[in-house]
């Protein structure tokens, strides 16, 4: 993953490399399937190693400073953009978990423009990488707390 890393930017494979790591110390591991570079499908879908559950998540990195002239206009795009990825892809049929990856440059963005209460009914986490590769988890609880005491 050296290399990978722009200053304090995270590129997309950075944030994806980050979370299956963390995701295998979790105990999703099996049939893990990472998308391949241009092909369409989630980023990454996993099966929990003990029990059929599965993991669908979407991952955004940071934008290049060198190639945009507003930084955090740009968030806004990727954010809203992996939204409607990760919703095209909930299944009424099964039981699966939904997050989107994020650098932890988003978080604010998150806690301020994301609904708790959708995050609840869809199932949907965040996982937040920084710049060291650990990732944060974030349910809707801390999302409600945050909009709580914010």
């Amino acid at each position: 993953m050296k290399g990978e890393r722009m200053g304090t930017v995270l590129s997309e494979k950075f944030v994806r490399r980050s979370i299956i790591l963390w995701l295998r110390r979790k105990g999703w591991g099996r049939n893990l399937e990472e998308k391949p570079e241009g092909e369409h499908g989630p980023d990454i879908r996993v099966r929990h190693n003990r029990y059929s559950r599965y993991y669908i998540v979407e991952t955004k990195g940071d934008p290049d400073p060198r190639k945009v002239k507003h930084l955090h206009s740009r968030r806004e795009v990727s954010f809203i953009y992996a939204i409607g990825q990760i919703i095209t892809r909930i299944s009424p049929k099964a039981f699966y978990w939904y997050a989107i990856g994020l650098p932890s440059s988003y978080k604010l963005l998150v806690f301020r423009r994301f609904p708790w209460g959708v995050s609840k009914k869809l199932r949907l986490n965040f996982l937040f990488v920084d710049k060291e590769g650990k990732v944060e988890f974030v349910n809707w609880k801390k999302i409600k707390d945050a909009k709580l005491t914010g």
